[in-house]
């Protein structure tokens, strides 16, 4: 076996595709798979800058890519993103992995690319400890958001390239025969936690890195993108500093420049002066309607739906909105922003060819109505992640294209959200949108989006079902574990839970209980979304048997079981702006029926025809054939939501409950039924 690695070459792509197909586990999964022409389309909208293929005779065993832009997120100068990092499952235990990273590395410290960005799913151990290894640093959020990874930064080729120039020929003779990162970097550990320490209001990460019989150590500025400090260590134990060569690019900070606001009746509109989003907002919905990315000026800085750089914006007041107006060279690209009469009017002209906008939709519960084809009658699918749209995420290329003509709608409780489909608009799943500014005629290209709104009255839940029988009930919880460990009613067990073992659940590496709860990121976040009930410096201390506290993060919860009636779970946290959320196991088989209360209506699923809903309330069938209830201990609202997703290790329910200025109350029923209880 000769497995050489070379540049992607134009008649890759369908054998690159296959080998994707071929593997569940591949980097980018699509359902249904992606075609040789989609993968090809994604690497040019992505503005690559490299990517590299792994062959075995002539055949694609293997990929790494290095991209400006991901569609989720976008790179800042000097930096890229690597991603569709793939070896095929025969060859992982030799040296093809290796050699992909290095030989990425070494063409990053060619071209003055110096910051790797990329991002894994802490439960996969084996991939998150081998990032570790070569040198991949947390200097972010540290444990997954709603996409289950979290992102991981290598500041190697930044170091070498600012101290090359000052380094002795005996270490830069070692520096030569490097071919591989693990030999070099110092042991990481591989839990999840930040590597950043915080001096004089400095964010700095250090490494100590092995040349030969060297010792080089570093002090990386993460925010400014720099090496602050660095000291070269002979063998003798003689060290000396060394001089620091700039980077040959400036990271852009944000001017922290505010929010324009303006409103239209309910609705009130916010552009960020710093990026560019643009937000809609409305009483009584837990967070925005509807948020809108800036196209940009470089189509190779676009912003991702997660996360976009600061930008040179020049923003003004205009009737009903804002004007917004960004420079890049010759180039120049203009946006007015109006919201009147409960329509968004996002228009744009431009010089040079702009960026991508991406439009997510800001209802959780609901439905999404899509055009009908050939004439027949539209069709309409309850709002989740892998419902009526396909999610192609990982690949936007492979998103399908509404009809120009048509209408999209989305209808929740108390709004209503069409996109009339005047330009080219895919989606890329049930609420996340790509749309390209097109211009017509006029060399205007004009965006709509349409909002209809009231004031919906509290809906009460019907009634639930009789709890089953007076069977007894059994309720055991532990400090260590953080949580509920065992619940039976009678025969019935509720909860899976691996206690006294941890182990991964999802995208949670630590799975320790079947009930237990956790801060998370705001479900809303742009940058996040809601997380997967990661514990991190967690010490719980039990108020009573079914009772747990924790001092350092200020949040608390009670199990209270009253007879035969429904748990009771009251959640208690602090000042936050946060979810706190109560997660949930249950004893469910590898396929099993859920009955949710989606904006008021009564739907029924199956586990493997979504990956993620949202509920107002939620009946999951057991594995013995009884239902766990899961419900507000009270009248629904925005505020009080839950979200259950599928996943290779089973179902995971979250109980969702906003944070604000005076913290956290939140109280949950929990019941066994011998039907749903929707």
């Amino acid at each position: 076996m000769t497995v050489t690695i070379r540049p992607y070459e134009e008649g890759d792509a369908d054998e690159i595709a296959r080998l994707y197909g071929r593997h569940r586990d591949n980097p980018n999964p699509v359902a249904g798979g992606i075609s040789g022409e989609e993968l090809a389309r994604e690497l040019a909208e992505r503005d690559t800058a490299t990517f590299l293929v792994a062959l075995d005779d002539g055949r694609p065993v293997g990929t790494f890519g290095l991209f400006h832009n991901t569609g989720r997120r976008s790179a800042r100068a000097g930096e890229l993103i690597a991603d569709m990092f793939f070896v095929a499952p025969a060859y992982r235990n030799g040296v093809i992995t290796g050699r992909l990273f290095t030989e990425a590395v070494e063409w990053m410290m060619r071209t003055g690319c110096l910051v790797l960005r990329l991002t894994v799913n802490p439960a996969n151990t084996v991939a998150f400890r081998l990032y570790r290894r070569v040198g991949c640093v947390s200097v972010g959020q540290t444990v997954p958001g709603e996409d289950g990874n979290v992102e991981l930064h290598n500041y190697i080729p930044l170091i070498l390239r600012s101290v090359f120039a000052d380094l002795d020929d005996d270490v830069r003779a070692a520096l030569g025969g490097l071919s591989s990162f693990g030999t070099v970097t110092q042991a990481r550990a591989g839990e999840l936690r930040t590597d950043v320490v915080v001096s004089e209001g400095v964010r700095t990460v250090t490494y100590g890195l092995a040349l030969g019989d060297y010792r080089l150590d570093a002090q990386v500025d993460v925010d400014r993108g720099r090496v602050v400090g660095a000291e070269i260590t002979a063998p003798d134990g003689t060290g000396r500093p060394l001089r620091i060569t700039e980077p040959p690019y400036e990271i852009r900070e944000s001017r922290q420049a505010g929010h324009h606001r303006f409103a239209d009746g309910s609705l009130t509109c916010e552009v960020d002066g710093d990026d560019g989003t643009v937000r809609v907002f409305t009483p009584g919905h837990h967070g925005p309607l509807s948020v809108s990315t800036w196209p940009g000026c470089r189509p190779d800085r676009q912003a991702g739906w997660r996360e976009g750089e600061p930008l040179d914006l020049r923003i003004v007041p205009v009737e009903h909105g804002v004007r917004i107006s960004e420079r890049s060279g010759e180039d120049e690209l203009t946006g007015t922003v109006t919201l009147t009469d409960g329509v968004l009017c996002q228009d744009f002209t431009f010089t040079g060819r702009p960026g991508r906008v991406f439009q997510t939709v800001g209802l959780r519960q609901g439905a999404l109505v899509l055009p009908g084809t050939d004439g027949g009658p539209a069709g309409e699918h309850p709002l989740g992640l892998g419902l009526g749209v396909r999610d192609s995420s990982e690949v936007v290329a492979s998103s399908p294209a509404a009809p120009v003509g048509s209408t999209l709608t989305w209808q929740g409780a108390s709004a209503r959200i069409q996109v009339p489909v005047e330009q080219r608009v895919r989606l890329i799943h049930g609420t996340l949108l790509e749309r390209r500014p097109e211009p017509g005629a006029d060399g205007v290209a004009r965006l709509r989006t349409t909002f209809r709104t009231r004031a919906a009255a509290p809906m009460p839940l019907p009634s639930a079902a009789p709890v089953t029988g007076t069977a007894e009930r059994r309720l055991a919880m532990d400090a260590a574990a953080g949580g509920v460990t065992l619940w039976r009613e009678g025969g019935t067990k509720v909860l899976r839970s691996p206690h006294p073992r941890t182990r991964a659940f999802g995208c949670n590496p630590g799975w320790s209980a079947g009930m237990w709860v956790t801060p998370e990121q705001s479900r809303h976040s742009r940058a996040s979304g809601l997380g997967w009930g990661v514990r991190l410096n967690e010490d719980w201390a039990e108020k009573h048997a079914l009772g747990l506290y924790d001092a350092g993060l200020g949040i608390g919860w009670d199990v209270t079981a009253p007879g035969d009636g429904p748990l009771r779970v009251d959640v208690r946290a602090r000042s936050t702006e946060d979810d706190a959320v109560l997660w949930i196991t249950p004893d469910t088989g590898a396929r099993t029926t859920v009955v949710i209360d989606s904006a008021g209506i009564r739907r029924e699923l199956e586990t493997p025809d979504f990956r993620q809903v949202w509920a107002s309330a939620a009946s999951v069938r057991l594995s013995d054939g009884n239902w766990l209830d899961c419900r507000p201990a009270g009248t629904p609202s925005d505020d009080m939501e839950i979200v259950l997703r599928t996943t290779t290790s089973g179902l995971l329910i979250g109980c969702a409950a906003a944070g604000g200025p005076e913290g956290v109350t939140a109280s949950w029923h929990l019941a066994v039924r011998d039907e749903p209880g929707l």
